[in-house]
């Protein structure tokens, strides 16, 4: 399968709860699930183009997305239709579920960007993290979620993040 192919595996849903609501759910092709860390690739699954500034994310870019059982995060690598690398969206999560064919996803509000050269690393939606009130309902969960934020970040500065991805 090429590095740019969401074909020719099994298909699971992934679900991105956010607050308690679903946010997004979209199909994708399992890859890779060792029991402990669980590989899809799947197709830009926004509506048309978003913008964020410093990427953008837009029809034919295809994200191979890497999910733990066992860790607060997931880290997706976004390539464009000719299978450019765009760089690493990383987002902080509870450990994901895969229930049948479901791979839940809980979003904790705090991401990180890696560019595809690694030269700009940048914490994302620290404020929307504070505003969430998660480190009132559930400090540990919220400190977990800044010790993986923290995580990452230092091994995206070591350029060591896609050692993660097996």
């Amino acid at each position: 399968m090429s590095a740019n192919s969401a074909e020719g595996a099994r298909v699971v849903e992934v679900v991105l709860v956010k607050a308690g609501r679903t946010k997004i759910r979209y199909e994708a092709g399992l890859l890779d699930d060792d029991g402990t860390r669980i590989a899809v690739r799947a197709p830009w699954a926004g509506e048309g183009v978003r913008d964020f500034g410093f990427v953008r994310f837009e029809p034919g870019d295809v994200f191979t997305e890497h999910y733990w059982r066992d860790r607060w995060y997931a880290v997706k690598e976004v390539r464009d239709r000719a299978g450019v690398l765009k760089g690493w969206y990383c987002d902080i999560t509870r450990p994901v579920v895969l229930v049948g064919a479901e791979l839940v996803v809980e979003d904790l509000d705090l991401d990180l960007w890696v560019s595809g050269d690694g030269s700009d690393v940048r914490r994302l939606d620290e404020d929307e993290f504070a505003e969430s009130g998660l480190a009132d309902r559930d400090p540990g969960a919220a400190s977990a979620a800044v010790a993986a934020l923290d995580e990452l970040e230092a091994l995206a500065r070591e350029g060591r993040l896609t050692a993660l991805l097996g």
